[in-house]
């Protein structure tokens, strides 16, 4: 279940604000593809940049949970994350045909399994991936996501106006 778009409290502790903001990002992503038809969201609105679609941004969000958290963080083998085929760049952004209510339900259900993750783990624990991530903590991985999230929300926020006209934050 997608978390609801709100803002973590202000006096909350580290772990609290860290996810809150995060989840908050998260949360953002399918409101703002909610309404889209098919052909909107697999529509490439930056000519040099054909990957760069609201499906292909879903998709590589997902991928990038999957990334981070599984692989990275937990040591999971990278053989099912297109991110890690260097013989096809940008494999995590192509849809084609994939409709977007399933990537979106992939990328809710791999941000599941990243709480569960960190629900388990202290935001000092280090990845056990040290070939890519040596000595990188949850917290920073954690960080990471969420400037990575919203970096990608700001993305949507653009892409959704070119297509559309539709705008808002939050």
């Amino acid at each position: 279940m997608t978390p609801p778009r709100v803002r973590p409290a202000y006096a909350a502790d580290e772990r609290t604000q860290l996810l809150g903001w995060l989840d908050l990002q998260r949360a953002l992503v399918p409101w703002k593809c909610a309404g889209l038809t098919e052909e909107q969201a697999s529509l490439a609105v930056l000519p040099s940049s054909p990957q760069m679609s609201v499906a292909g941004l879903v998709s590589h969000l997902r991928w990038t949970e999957h990334c981070w958290f599984e692989v990275l963080f937990l040591g999971w083998p990278a053989t099912d994350n297109p991110q890690f085929d260097e013989s096809r760049p940008g494999a995590d952004m192509r849809v084609d045909g994939v409709p977007l209510a399933r990537l979106l339900e992939e990328y809710e259900t791999q941000c599941a399994c990243a709480r569960e993750i960190v629900a388990s783990h202290s935001l000092d624990d280090t990845c056990r991936n040290s070939e890519y991530a040596p000595g990188v903590t949850l917290r920073w991985v954690l960080l990471h996501m969420l400037e990575e999230t919203a970096r990608h929300v700001g993305h949507l926020d653009a892409m959704r106006e070119l297509i559309d006209g539709r705008t808002g934050y939050y």
